[in-house]
């Protein structure tokens, strides 16, 4: 037995967070279903177990991506015409943490917004072992009730007024 369970284990790691989800809902399903002794039941509170772990994963991932963009817009907001700046996001849990760099690429103003273009990096590795990727993105100005700040201005998945859509 011991044998079989070997390679199982060395695999779940790769699993990752579907492994979460897809062992919480068969639990749910299989103690429902034993518990009433109706499979449909069982198998509903599954589908719907399942459905709820998504869902706050998902909400989870959201809010980790959001921490990382409005660090990068806070950075950007503070740069100059041609200047680089460091950003790094901290999360409450410090798995995943994230760093690099912001370079202004140009200001663009209107009179429905202040917008900035900005290429900013993510660093991987330390040392001689440290890369960065560079990608190309957009922040805004945004003024509301708790004063004045810049956010991401991409729509995936940065903006809250999508909603459910993100």
């Amino acid at each position: 037995m011991r044998r079989l369970a070997l390679p199982f284990l060395v695999l779940v790691p790769l699993s990752g967070c579907g492994l979460a989800t897809d062992l919480t809902s068969a639990a749910a399903g299989v103690a429902a279903g034993t518990a009433t002794a109706n499979p449909a039941l069982g198998f509903g509170i599954a589908v719907g177990t399942r459905a709820a772990v998504q869902a706050g994963l998902n909400w989870a991932v959201r809010v980790r991506a959001r921490g990382e963009q409005d660090a990068v817009a806070e950075a950007i907001g503070r740069l100059a015409p041609g200047e680089t700046l460091a950003w790094r996001s901290e999360h409450t849990i410090p798995f995943g943490d994230e760093e690099g760099e912001a370079r202004l690429v140009r200001e663009m103003v209107t009179p429905l917004a202040t917008c900035r273009e900005a290429l900013f990096s993510i660093a991987e590795g330390e040392g001689a072992e440290r890369t960065q990727e560079w990608f190309l993105t957009t922040a805004c100005r945004q003024k509301g009730g708790d004063g004045e700040r810049w956010k991401w201005a991409a729509a995936e998945p940065a903006t809250a007024r999508w909603g459910s859509l993100q």
